[in-house]
């Protein structure tokens, strides 16, 4: 049924003309967020996937370990999660309560700019108190007519005739308003009225009036704003203070919906319907109210200095902070307190969720990274541990086998030297030895032939240990230096080969290997037991010298027996049989331990090689695919913040044009001014992704005073008239380029001082792990005291993350980045140019490079060593520092801390005061 305008589009004051904008801006990044949050989702599922995948084949559970663990990271937090499904894409709900039905409705009023519900205080003194009142709750929606209807929350609707059904009406019949007391039917008691209006207000946000409490608690009225939902919370104030119902159903909203509160202050005489905007507040509302005093005591405003009274705040919100609950007690007012309070409410939610999608982005991002080099390094250093532990294993064994080879002789003469040596000690011993298990008499009456070989076998075993303790101090004093220079670096660099291959089966098998040898020369230890090969040899001689021992009669076990039979078992012992076995045997260990050592380390090779071909796999898909698609996740996310935060810049004159874009001026951004605004329009997925990688790198770098500040970026989606997407990089603005500057004239100190600038700034970009790429005289950027600060990097990126791509300024490449094979030296060679420049003075091109008709013949001519001339103004040790910075072999460039000092050294030397002369003749001759 039609109400008044018969279904026409409704008076649209200017508070809500400019609720619906901002409302409308809002669902715009809603839009922009949701299409963030899924393309991540699926970006996490995606790569998880992969991995999983990838872990499953490689059939290794340390490799699966390592996976899961970097993988970790690629995910939403639970919390970060649930908070983002919950917020991301909620719509916004302005929730009208107050302390009765009256100033509810003359808010509702007022924000819909005409009177639609019924304003009289019939049946509305009691409203909260526990009184008579029982009008149902009212949810507003967008429709082409106007239309009303009862119906279940979230259900069905109600076939009920309504007052409204039955005519025209100026406003909501109170019979369709109140629930009368006769009616028992529980579905119409607890059903809402839904109210359909041609607003355009409500094109972009719902509206609820809450119930009269007698008619629904407030936890209840309240379900329908629990999911997916921003709500905006107007609390109409009819009394000069909150009664204790009042309170406590306030403490409810509160902890229900943890939102700040926009409390109104409605006139004491129902009027019109609401302000037009602007309005005069009368003097004695500068005075803190005894509602503001008791809203402070309660703890639902925060500072008396944060919460202006009169419905006008002291100064503009800050966009990025928290919002807090707001009073206005001038109701004329209520458009210039309502529209920033709804703004900083619906900004800060988007703004936490930006901030939590860009913090995740850039987590994942910084893991990827850290992914490239630690690739890059195994990639590098794998097959140098290969060739170190192979080449090391190598020296071992020859110098062992040296050491067996000629310590033959040596052990004889040892073995001889040892056993001289002890034979009166061993004779000694011998003969006061305690047999053990054998009863000898004290008058040496004979014993039986089988006591008498055990009591020969202890002398022999005496014999034996004596002599194996000796050789072995012997022989470990010999190889004793190879543990040193063998044992630690070699075994912890086997351990790392091991650790890091994909088969655990082959886990410690090369080290066992390598063990083997090394034991080889430690194979006699200090506590020698018979089962040792020294042991046994020895004791096979002095068997075959028992067989030789016939008796008729066993003999007395006497000392003087003993001793000659020690005796006897020395000087039938021959010491170059024992010196040639010894090393015989050890070299056959030896032979065999090598040979095990060299098979276990090609098959660990092998197992390295297949490994080290899916991890470049990896790599190559973390610096084409997975790093660049999560920046430019990373971007949009970012640029909605700052959009959200800051609003879009204002484009102002052009500066200049690049290759890859637009330099405006922009006066003011974020807090920031002047500043300077690039714009770029990707042409396609691979410039948005190194772009989104180059707003990475630069944002992921601390603030140096050599480098240009970037303030944020903004994705513009109306750039060109709608024509194309463009992102708008704005940064800090300076006074001009270096090109500008050497073209205008600078003094031979101001350029060396710049020189000295740039060095820095790309000693700091190194120290960062970043390579700038495009080192030139349009990337130096000067300020008014002519200090330099490096900028557009455009090109710079981590060297694990570089893909072999040809980039950077002809003039000022390195030969070796036509190889695709380069490092951080490539910047060195740029500043050498950069610094032939400083030295001229001037822009014009070296003569080498101005007479190449193009880029392929001036790239042929530096691959072949061309490079600019000296000029006959030049200084020495200039010549010979750009020089040396030019090299065509990278390793032979001076590193920056080298270049650093020996240009303070030129720049003290040439402006100081007793060569002001020389300084003047190199400004005049160029």
């Amino acid at each position: 049924m039609e109400g008044v305008g018969g279904g026409n589009q409704q008076k649209v004051t200017p508070l809500a003309r400019e609720l619906t904008r901002i409302f409308n801006s809002y669902n715009k990044h809603s839009i922009l967020l949701k299409k963030n949050l899924k393309e991540t989702n699926a970006f996490f599922r995606e790569i998880r996937q992969n991995y999983s995948n990838a872990c499953a084949s490689a059939a290794s559970s340390e490799a699966a370990a390592l996976e899961a663990g970097q993988l970790s990271c690629i995910s939403f937090p639970r919390h970060e999660e649930e908070f983002l499904q919950a917020s991301v894409g909620s719509t916004p709900y302005i929730l009208v309560l107050g302390q009765d039905c009256a100033a509810r409705y003359q808010l509702l009023n007022c924000l819909l700019g005409e009177r639609l519900l019924p304003l009289g205080h019939e049946g509305g003194a009691g409203c909260g108190e526990g009184g008579v009142c029982k009008r149902r709750k009212l949810c507003f929606t967008h429709g082409r007519q106007t239309r009303l209807s009862l119906a279940l929350p979230g259900q069905y609707e109600l076939v009920h005739q309504l007052a409204a059904h039955c005519g025209r009406w100026e406003t909501v019949p109170r019979e369709d308003l109140e629930i009368h007391e006769e009616c028992q039917d529980p579905a119409h008691r607890l059903a809402e009225l839904e109210v359909t209006l041609h607003h355009p207000l409500l094109q972009e946000s719902k509206i609820m009036v809450v119930p009269c409490p007698s008619v629904q608690p407030i936890e209840e009225a309240l379900e329908d704003c629990l999911r997916s939902v921003v709500p905006i919370l107007l609390y109409a104030v009819s009394q000069d203070l909150l009664s204790p119902s009042h309170i406590t159903e306030l403490q409810k909203v509160r902890a229900i919906l943890p939102f700040p509160i926009c409390f109104v202050r409605m006139p004491s005489s129902a009027g019109e319907p609401g302000p037009e905007g602007g309005g005069g507040g009368r003097g004695a509302e500068r005075d803190r109210s005894p509602l503001h005093r008791q809203l402070l005591a309660l703890g639902f405003l925060n500072s008396p200095a944060g919460n202006c009274s009169c419905g006008a705040p002291s100064q503009l919100p800050n966009p990025a902070a928290k919002p807090q609950s707001v009073l206005g007690e001038s109701f004329e007012r209520l458009h210039r307190l309502l529209v920033p309070f709804a703004r900083q409410v619906l900004h800060n939610q988007q703004v936490e969720a930006a901030n939590l999608l860009n913090g995740v982005h850039c987590r994942c991002l910084d893991l990827f990274i850290n992914q490239a080099f630690d690739m890059q390094r195994d990639l590098q250093i794998t097959p140098r541990r290969l060739e170190y532990t192979r080449e090391k294993e190598g020296e071992l064994f020859s110098s062992l086998m040296a050491i067996a080879n000629r310590k033959q002789e040596e052990m004889k003469e040892m073995i001889v030297e040892t056993l001289s040596s002890m034979k009166e000690q061993l004779l000694e011993d011998a003969a006061n030895l305690e047999f053990t298990d054998i009863i000898v008499t004290p008058n040496g009456e004979p014993v039986t032939s089988k006591d008498i070989k055990s009591c020969i076998h202890q002398i022999q075993e005496l014999i034996v240990v004596r002599l194996n303790q000796a050789v072995a101090n012997k022989l470990i004093s010999s190889v004793d230096y190879l543990r040193e220079s063998f044992v630690g670096t070699l075994e912890r660099c086997l351990s790392s080969l091991e650790k890091s291959h994909m088969d655990a089966s082959v886990h410690n098998i090369t080290s066992n290997h390598l063990k083997q040898i090394l034991n080889a020369a430690y194979h006699v230890e200090v506590t020698f037991h018979s089962g040792s090969s020294v042991t046994r040899l020895v004791w096979e001689q002095i068997k075959q010298i028992i067989q030789r021992l016939t008796w008729v009669n066993p003999p007395a076990i006497t000392a003087e027996w003993k001793r000659k039979v020690a005796q006897d078992a020395i000087e039938s012992l021959s010491a170059a049989k024992l010196a040639k076995s010894i090393c015989s045997q050890f070299r056959t260990r030896l032979n065999s331990s090598h040979e095990a050592f060299a098979a276990s380390l090609r098959q660990l090779e092998e197992g390295h090689t297949g490994r080290l071909e899916r991890t470049e796999d990896l790599w190559l898909r973390v610096r084409k695919d997975h790093a660049p698609r999560l920046a430019r996740l990373s971007l949009e996310s970012r640029s909605l913040r700052d959009v959200l935060l800051h609003g879009k810049p204002k484009l102002g004159r052009e500066l200049g044009r690049g290759q890859y874009g637009v330099v405006y001026l922009c006066d003011s951004w974020g807090g920031h001014y002047p500043c300077a605004l690039k714009s770029v329009v990707p042409p396609d997925d691979k410039h948005w992704n190194d772009l989104a990688l180059e707003f990475h790198y630069t944002r992921s770098l601390p603030k140096h005073e050599r480098l240009v500040d970037l303030h944020g970026s903004v994705i513009d989606h109306t750039y060109g008239g709608g024509s194309s997407i463009a992102v708008l990089l704005i940064m800090e603005r300076l006074h001009r380029d270096l090109y500008t500057g050497l073209k205008a004239g600078l003094s031979l100190k101001e350029r060396l001082l710049i020189a000295l600038d740039v060095v820095e700034g790309i000693r700091f970009l190194h120290s960062q792990g970043l390579l700038h790429r495009d080192i030139k005289l349009k990337n130096v950027l000067l300020d008014r005291q002519n200090r330099a600060k490096i900028t557009d990097l455009g090109f710079c990126k981590p060297e694990a993350m570089m893909s072999g791509s040809i980039v950077g300024t002809p003039i000022h490449m390195a030969p070796e980045l036509f190889t695709g094979k380069y490092d951080n030296s490539v910047d060195v060679y740029a500043f050498g140019i950069l610094f032939w420049y400083l030295c001229t003075g001037s822009v014009k091109l070296p003569e080498a490079f101005e007479k190449c008709a193009s880029k392929d013949q001036l790239w042929n001519n530096v691959k072949k060593g061309a490079r600019p001339e000296r000029l006959p103004s030049f200084d020495e040790e200039c010549w010979q520092l750009m020089e040396a910075c030019w090299n065509g072999d990278a390793s032979q460039r001076p590193l920056l801390g080298i270049v650093q000092p020996s240009l303070q050294s030129i720049m003290d030397r040439l402006c100081t005061t007793g060569f002001d002369r020389k300084s003047a003749s190199l400004e005049d001759s160029t």
